[in-house]
């Protein structure tokens, strides 16, 4: 019989995900400050800064000019911003067309064959 963890298997410590002692303490401390916070100003919105900025902009009543500012600026959180990519390395060559692809592809083709002639 073998002492020990046999490979893969846990013993002890702490469960996976149960934030430790210092966490524990800034989450308390943080949600006592926002729980003072939130009686010391009333009818403070409950939600984030993400949440009040859908709120405004899918509200109805609030002139169009403010739902727009409120759209943009939570659009970045809600959609991911597409990034322009170029091909480079030893495929792209800077190469534009299908044409210029397969002319480029036919001289490679054409040296390769020539070394091949001069090494046989």
């Amino acid at each position: 019989m073998g002492r020990g963890a046999q490979p893969g298997e846990r013993r002890g410590g702490r469960q996976k995900g149960t934030p430790n002692k210092r966490t524990e303490k800034r989450l308390a401390a943080m949600q006592d400050a926002a729980s003072q916070i939130a009686g010391a100003i009333p009818n403070a919105f409950a939600g984030d800064s993400h949440a009040l900025l859908v709120a405004i902009y899918k509200d109805p009543g609030q002139p169009m000019s403010l739902r727009l500012d409120a759209a943009k600026a939570a659009i970045g959180y809600e959609k991911p911003r597409l990034a322009a990519t170029e091909v480079s390395g030893r495929l792209g060559l800077g190469i534009k067309t299908h044409e210029e692809w397969l002319r480029a592809a036919e001289g490679r083709a054409r040296r390769v064959r020539g070394r091949l002639r001069h090494r046989y």
